[in-house]
């Protein structure tokens, strides 16, 4: 039986060195693959003599051997254990990576490539791939200290419950403890009728900060069951859910995120939590889509039930 893989983009950059080491990690903590991808995409101006384009090509594909060559090494340094292959493809790597994440149980990529702005924006397959991708995406930053744990943004939505199950096996398999965050406000949440309809809807003090850690306590119910071996810290905080997860970035190895969160619109490939969050976090952030399926089960899929309370 084939190994799933875990895929990852290089070209060469300061970011993409990092996205190759971290997956190098991530291959070894969850026994899989490491396919490292290059990709040329040469399109010669128009007139170009073939002879020229030819060559233009040569150059670009022996470029893309040497990328593979320096990035095949430093996997195997971060990971000696991990097996690992590498691919020269041609086109658009945005297109190559998308393909290759259907089939990867995570596909990783530098937060901004060798046409990255130093601001630290998210590159343009990065953000491509967080949007389009088929599975798992890990923009990678520089690691956090060995000892920072895995957060999490719980909101009650579909995706943070993908997400929520996607943490928990990572955190299992890379031995390493699980924050469960919760942001409310307010704002965030709906008034509910008081149990006398001759009360005011007013809350008492206290009561709905109470209530939304109970409600943080019931959507992680069953996952602790599942994974014993995992130490969760819950968090719930007030705050906007932007600024809690960048907060919680900054002592955090990995921010796990859904695609979209509470109140997302079906038509939208990222929220704007996720976005900013992708965009401005401290630490490397992975979004998982719904659909697809815990990495400890070997690959691509259905997201694999709730577990029983």
């Amino acid at each position: 039986m084939q190994l799933p893989q875990t895929v990852v983009g290089a070209d060469g950059s300061a970011p993409a060195g990092v996205a190759v080491e971290q997956a190098a990690r991530e291959a070894a903590c969850h026994g899989s693959r490491l396919r490292i991808v290059h990709t040329v995409n040469w399109v010669p101006p128009p007139g170009f003599a073939s002879v020229l384009s030819e060559a233009g090509e040569k150059a670009l594909r022996e470029g893309g051997e040497r990328v593979l060559a320096e990035a095949e090494t430093a996997a195997r340094s971060a990971a000696p254990e991990v097996e690992v292959s590498t691919t020269l493809s041609m086109g658009d790597p945005r297109t190559v990576l998308a393909e290759l994440s259907r089939e990867a149980l995570m596909t990783v990529v530098g937060s901004s490539g060798t046409s990255g702005i130093a601001s630290g924006l998210l590159g343009s397959v990065a953000r491509h791939l967080v949007t389009h991708a088929e599975g798992p995406v890990m923009v990678a930053r520089e690691a956090s200290a060995s000892s920072a744990p895995i957060v999490v943004g719980v909101d009650g939505s579909a995706e943070a419950e993908a997400a929520t199950a996607y943490a928990f096996a990572e955190a299992a398999a890379c031995a390493e403890p699980l924050v469960a965050l919760h942001a409310w406000s307010e704002w965030s949440v709906p008034p509910s009728p008081p149990n006398d309809p001759s009360l005011r809807y007013a809350r008492a003090p206290g009561e709905l900060k109470e209530g939304e850690e109970r409600l943080l306590a019931q959507l992680l119910s069953g996952w602790c069951e599942r994974y014993p071996q995992v130490s969760v810290e819950r968090r719930t905080v007030r705050e906007r859910a932007r600024q809690a997860l960048i907060e919680a970035s900054r002592s955090a190895r990995l921010l796990v995120l859904g695609r979209r969160g509470k109140g997302g619109f079906a038509g939208l490939r990222l929220g704007s939590v996720s976005n900013a969050a992708v965009q401005h976090a401290h630490c490397s952030v992975v979004v998982v889509h719904g659909r697809r399926s815990d990495p400890e089960a070997g690959g691509p899929g259905p997201l694999f039930a709730r577990p029983a309370v």
